[in-house]
């Protein structure tokens, strides 16, 4: 089931089109991939989401259902450009933000203890927000932005800030988020974040959808034809369909395929050649590649 569509979505500000005719779904308990370049459009289509701004023409869908102000007690968002009350306590700002979200100032007091346990900020409830270090700030709006348990939660660049042990950290509360049910937009720049998470994946640049669908099917879709290839004996044969290959530190062999030899024949050649093969598999470019490849090395 959807949680959000957009349908032929158009937005322009005068001659400057935003949006061009976008369509797209994000489905219930998935990690979703909204990605492109700055100003290529996924600001305009959250906002759009969101209810902050309307479309100029199109269909948009929330968990069903035309859109609806109400269904917006379901949805978090954490924007890349970040809001705290920086005068404020910890404390104060998370339970703030859950009765906005509809939770009583009990249960917002309870869930607000257990998400700075989870993000690592028990002892800090009563630190005043500008006194936090910037990783401990971005901690204390991601809480915020999970504590209410959203159905859609929309994350804008949310390793930001952070170092390698809270990135992961932030990446388990996503994916518990995933086994909840409960559905992810994800927007960044660290395209390998993207690989590690997203189940599905759209590419906007200059209002245009560019990419979408699966993310391990686009990867696949824009892979040069490359397998990786491991012996349990002996060198690796020559034979025909495949250029010179590359031995790597762990001993395996990168072999480059020649155009239109699938991996499938190429294997089948190997093995008829008496290679002792014990490892095959097709090398899927990474996201970053996929985005370099259809957006464009200056936009990254």
């Amino acid at each position: 089931m959807s949680e959000l569509a957009f349908e032929d979505v158009h937005k322009s500000y005068g001659d400057f089109h935003a949006l061009r005719g976008i369509s797209l779904e994000v489905r219930r308990g998935e990690v979703f991939g909204l990605l492109g370049p700055n100003g290529a459009g996924k600001t305009t289509l959250i906002r759009i989401a969101l209810d902050i701004i309307r479309a100029d023409r199109g269909v948009v869908t929330l968990f069903g259902r035309a859109l609806d102000r109400d269904d917006l007690d379901r949805v978090t968002y954490l924007p890349e450009e970040r809001g705290l009350y920086q005068r404020q306590r910890v404390i104060d700002v998370l339970t703030y933000f859950a009765q906005l979200k509809g939770l009583s100032r009990v249960e917002a007091m309870r869930r607000a203890g257990l998400w700075l346990e989870k993000v690592g900020l028990a002892g800090h409830e009563r630190d005043r927000v500008d006194r936090l270090s910037k990783g401990m700030g971005q901690k204390v709006q991601i809480a915020s932005t999970l504590l209410p348990e959203p159905d859609l939660c929309v994350l804008d660049e949310p390793f930001s800030g952070l170092d390698p042990v809270n990135v992961q950290l932030v990446k388990d509360l996503i994916v518990e988020r995933r086994d909840r049910g409960q559905a992810t937009i994800l927007s960044t720049h660290m395209m390998n974040q993207v690989d590690a998470l997203c189940d599905r994946v759209a590419m906007v640049d200059r209002g245009d959808l560019v990419v979408y669908g699966e993310t391990e099917e686009v990867r696949r879709a824009h892979s040069r034809g490359e397998v990786r290839v491991r012996l349990a004996q002996g060198e690796l044969p020559e034979v025909v369909g495949a250029r010179p290959a590359e031995r790597t530190r762990d001993g395996a062999w990168l072999v480059p395929l020649d155009d239109g030899v699938a991996a499938d024949v190429y294997l089948q050649r190997l093995m008829a050649a008496g290679a002792a093969v014990n490892h095959f598999e097709r090398v899927l470019v990474p996201i970053e590649q996929v985005f370099l490849d259809v957006v464009g090395r200056d936009a990254a």
